[in-house]
């Protein structure tokens, strides 16, 4: 068969394609394989929906994480994580079917996004709720234009900033996980045997399903561990009931459920996670052209890939949520099922939309006790500090970079971790960068990377020391 009878797709053409290696039920592997092939919408929803299966847990978890460090009641955090739901859905249609030039028009399922989990913590604690979502609001407008403008800035952030990113994100996580192992900050049993036992075997349950599962099922380990770590919760008392005696059976979700407040200090923290975030997207929208179709992403796929995310996350800040990004899960589904159908993801995009009608699925997810969520998601965290050193990695281990890295991280996780050396400095300073490692780790590495000399100067350096070293060590009278 000739290239061009292949993508002839006529119904004299499809008997004889082999039926065992070309479909699935019922449905054509060409098409799924295919941006835009020919799939039933009823058919494609099996595969739609183990897209979403692999990002719910990661997509509700980051909101769950801020709402319990603000302190905020059951039916607050429940219409938060409803409201996530819906916003979910509404980023994965708009990267799948842009508007304008919003939109990348891939295969990507978006999120709520852990890289703001640290900042948003720090934030709540010190100015309230209202300030993360102005936060959220202005920086995704910042967000929006950076993917309009990407095409003059992204030779500016080289691989090695993105690695050192995304390894301080996953490093300023690590106390997150083990706040919420312990049963969560504040409360009142934290550290408990009953916390640590449910932590533990939500852990072994994640883990013993990921070994013994076998292709895009392991992908649901993390549901898997949350079920088992809930349901001996159950047990234990550890769940509370209370609240689903108020809940509805279809209830609308709320925009503007918080106040915003614009605090120029968590404006600016931020807006330096979204320009993170925009690096990140350029890292995604790679991995999974790459891996889904087998190639590049273009230019206009990559900017409406940033565009898109900062769109959707201020739609998302409206609705008291945190910002949204592509998710890595599904590029790791992609890469297993190679699925990348628009229509088929766009049925998973839906489900999102209509479980945020169903306000049970949030009353389930808010009744879930720390602990397990805890031992869910700290090997998650601990997955993305090993995905920052293997893009360093990537990046290569010159003797720049190697000195880009190795300060940038010493002073962005180290200084944060002793916040009282920032005493003498501004109290706008502080407020951005004295307790975010992740802002800071990005802005140090960014002035060395711009900065230091090509790493043909540090090769020289390093002949030229070697050459002295040789020197001093010849015999006198061989020199």
């Amino acid at each position: 068969m000739t290239t061009s009878q292949h993508d002839d797709r006529t119904p004299q053409q499809q008997p004889k394609q082999p039926k065992q290696s070309k479909q699935s039920r019922g449905v054509s592997m060409e098409a799924l394989s295919s941006l835009d092939g020919p799939v039933s919408f009823w058919r494609g929803i099996p595969f739609g929906l183990q897209h979403v299966m692999a990002m719910f847990v990661a997509n509700l978890a980051p909101i769950f994480l801020v709402t319990s460090a603000a302190h905020l009641n059951a039916q607050q955090s429940a219409l938060i994580i409803q409201n996530g739901l819906l916003v979910a859905g509404l980023g994965t249609c708009l990267q799948l079917y842009p508007l304008w030039r919003i939109g990348s028009r891939l295969p990507m399922v978006t999120g709520i996004s852990f890289t703001y989990v640290a900042a948003a913590t720090t934030i709540v604690s010190h100015k309230g709720y209202g300030a993360v979502v102005g936060a959220v609001i202005i920086g995704g407008f910042l967000e929006l234009l950076l993917g309009l403008t990407a095409r003059f800035w992204r030779r500016f952030v080289p691989p090695v900033v993105s690695a050192i990113v995304v390894t301080s994100i996953g490093f300023s996580l690590l106390s997150v996980g083990a706040s919420s192992f312990g049963g969560g900050n504040g409360a009142k049993d934290f550290g408990s045997w009953q916390n640590l036992t449910l932590a533990l075997v939500s852990l072994v349950a994640c883990l013993a399903f990921q070994l013994l599962m076998k292709g895009t099922a392991k992908q649901l380990s993390v549901l898997f561990g949350l079920v088992v770590g809930y349901l001996l919760a159950i047990v234990m008392g550890k769940v509370d009931f209370s609240d689903f005696s108020h809940l509805q059976v279809v209830s609308l979700p709320h925009v503007m459920p918080f106040a915003p407040t614009f605090d120029a200090g968590s404006i600016i923290s931020f807006a330096l996670l979204y320009v993170v975030s925009s690096v990140e997207v350029l890292g995604d929208t790679a991995a999974l052209s790459k891996v889904g179709l087998g190639r590049l992403p273009t230019e206009r796929e990559t900017a409406g890939a940033i565009a898109g995310d900062g769109f959707i996350s201020t739609i998302s800040g409206a609705f008291g949520c945190l910002p949204l990004t592509s998710f890595a899960q599904n590029i790791g589904l992609v890469a297993m099922t190679k699925v990348v159908n628009r229509k088929v993801i766009l049925s998973g995009g839906l489900i999102l939309v209509l479980a945020s009608f169903v306000p049970a699925i949030a009353g389930v997810f808010n009744s879930l006790p720390q602990a397990v969520l805890g031992g869910c998601t700290i090997m998650m965290f601990g997955n993305i500090v090993l995905s920052g050193f293997q893009m360093i990695a990537e990046a290569g281990f010159t003797q720049r970079n190697i000195t880009i890295a190795a300060l940038s991280l010493t002073v962005g996780i180290g200084f944060t971790q002793v916040s009282g050396i920032f005493v003498q400095f501004p109290a706008l300073f502080q407020s951005v960068f004295a307790s975010n490692c992740i802002a800071l780790s990005f802005v140090v590495a960014v002035l060395l990377n711009a900065l230091l000399p090509g790493e043909e100067r540090f090769l020289a350096s390093t002949a030229s020391k070697s050459d002295a070293t040789d020197t001093e060590m010849r015999p006198a009278s061989s020199r």
